[in-house]
């Protein structure tokens, strides 16, 4: 059963690590640099721009940052390991390293992104200016989550391939 259970909490790690990174990477590539929404395109509904931001998907990523989290949290505590790693202790504190990066860009994508992002997207009533003004912050935002990904990625791999780096 054991097994059962760490094979499952791997592949949700895994698939929604895809989700989630896959996401913000696929972003960062056709968004490269900011381009500032207009206020035309946010107080016409029928915008074609307008129209493409309704569109995206916005949950499935969201969702899978906390299927990320929670499953190698889960991981870690059916191994015995969560406490060590979470305190970066010992050979695990690479991995606890890129635990607490993940639960930082969890909290800026909760916190900070969807909040500005609902704004942006109408989801929430907001003013053009406001509108327009947390576009920029949606874009940064997203930018750090894209940023910290790429510790997280080799902190993650270093506590279970890499750790004669840390030794």
């Amino acid at each position: 059963m054991e097994t059962l259970f760490e094979v499952a909490a791997r592949w949700l790690h895994v698939v929604g690590a895809l989700v989630w990174v896959g996401h913000n990477y696929a972003t960062a590539v056709t968004r490269a640099r900011y381009a500032p929404l207009s206020a035309a395109d946010l107080s016409d509904p029928d915008s074609p721009r307008q129209r493409a931001l309704m569109q995206r998907e916005h949950g499935t990523f969201r969702h899978a940052s906390l299927l990320v989290l929670g499953s190698g949290l889960a991981i870690l505590w059916q191994r015995g390991w969560l406490a060590e790693a979470l305190s970066l202790q010992g050979s695990l504190a690479p991995l606890g390293l890129g635990i607490w990066l993940a639960v930082i860009m969890v909290c800026n994508l909760w916190f900070v992104l969807w909040p500005h992002q609902k704004r942006v997207l109408g989801f929430v009533a907001a003013p053009v200016d406001e509108r327009l003004r947390c576009a920029r912050i949606t874009f940064l935002s997203a930018r750090v989550n894209t940023m910290l990904s790429i510790p997280v990625l080799f902190f993650m791999a270093a506590g279970a391939h890499g750790i004669a780096l840390f030794s």
